[in-house]
């Protein structure tokens, strides 16, 4: 089994910045790939960026995203990273770090092995 665990979030004005940080723990050389998951009050949850763990070039992210957050990895590759820069209100949300053995789709959150218990960001304008 594989756990997750979020720190990083707060409280900022908007045009600030932040890095989200997820530690993975137990088998997790399992896992082929990881990445971040976002859900505001009232809305569905949201898949904003993923990575594989061993191919720094295979990274994705939301359209709504692109320019703004920067997703990296630990050289241990046990933690997990999302630099989120120029944070608007609609950033605000509960961010939730992910892991799957297999596949990271963007679009889709139910197909997760792993899921953290998430970390709030609040974004003031």
């Amino acid at each position: 089994r594989v756990q997750l665990v979020e720190s990083g979030g707060g409280s900022v004005q908007a045009g600030g910045s932040l890095r989200l940080s997820c530690a993975a723990s137990g088998y997790t050389s399992r896992l082929n790939c990881m990445g971040w998951f976002r859900q505001a009050p009232g809305k569905e949850r949201e898949g904003v960026a993923v990575r594989n763990r061993d191919n720094d070039d295979w990274t994705r992210y939301a359209d709504s995203v692109k320019g703004r957050f920067t997703i990296s990895q630990g050289e241990d590759k046990d933690t997990l990273y999302l630099r989120i820069d120029d944070l608007k209100p609609e950033d605000s949300a509960m961010y939730y770090c992910v892991a799957d053995r297999t596949f990271c789709p963007l679009t889709r959150s139910d197909t997760y092995d792993y899921w953290g218990q998430g970390t709030a960001v609040t974004v003031s304008s």
